[in-house]
């Protein structure tokens, strides 16, 4: 029985100290922070802005051409003639279509380049660590996923960034 405590332990990811204490040499490492903070990073995000920024700004002037037309509608309906009133519909309901089809696109095509750049970040940022512990001869690094404490003194995340910084 105490066989299978150990195992839920070890799956669950609070049996990590034994197998730390007998390491030679140990980091920690917050993620969150080089991604943040790491100029790749903040490259990252300027470059998806310059590639995004035009086709959210055309959506942005359709969501307010869009709001002019319900404003008419809602306005002048009753005084329009019926064949008038039923071409804005229609040219409302059309452009709403379209309108709800462009942004969802945008927002897919937003998501799978936020991924391809993460996805690149975060293989910069594992190189960066790695070459780090080969050079400093670190036996384990840590993330804050299942970490419940790390002190400073084993806190590599500044030197990373440094690294980083310097690539």
């Amino acid at each position: 029985m105490a066989w299978f405590a150990a195992v839920i332990l070890v799956a669950s990811g609070w049996l990590v100290v034994p197998a730390v204490a007998g390491a030679q040499n140990v980091a920690f490492v917050t993620m969150n922070r080089i991604l943040e903070d790491s100029p790749q990073a903040e490259d990252a995000m300027r470059e998806l802005e310059r590639e995004f920024s035009p086709r959210d700004s055309e959506l942005v002037a359709e969501r307010e051409e869009l709001q002019r037309l319900r404003d008419r509608l809602e306005r002048d309906g009753d005084l329009m003639n019926p064949s008038e009133r039923a071409d804005l519909e229609r040219e409302f309901s059309q452009r709403s279509r379209e309108f709800r089809r462009a942004q969802e696109s945008f927002s897919e095509d937003l998501n799978v380049r936020r991924n391809e750049e993460l996805a690149k970040l975060q293989r910069r940022i594992n190189d960066a660590i790695v070459d780090l512990a080969r050079e400093r001869d670190i036996d384990l690094i840590l993330t804050e996923r299942n970490v419940l404490y790390a002190s400073d003194r084993i806190d590599i995340t500044d030197d990373i960034l440094a690294t980083m910084q310097r690539d």
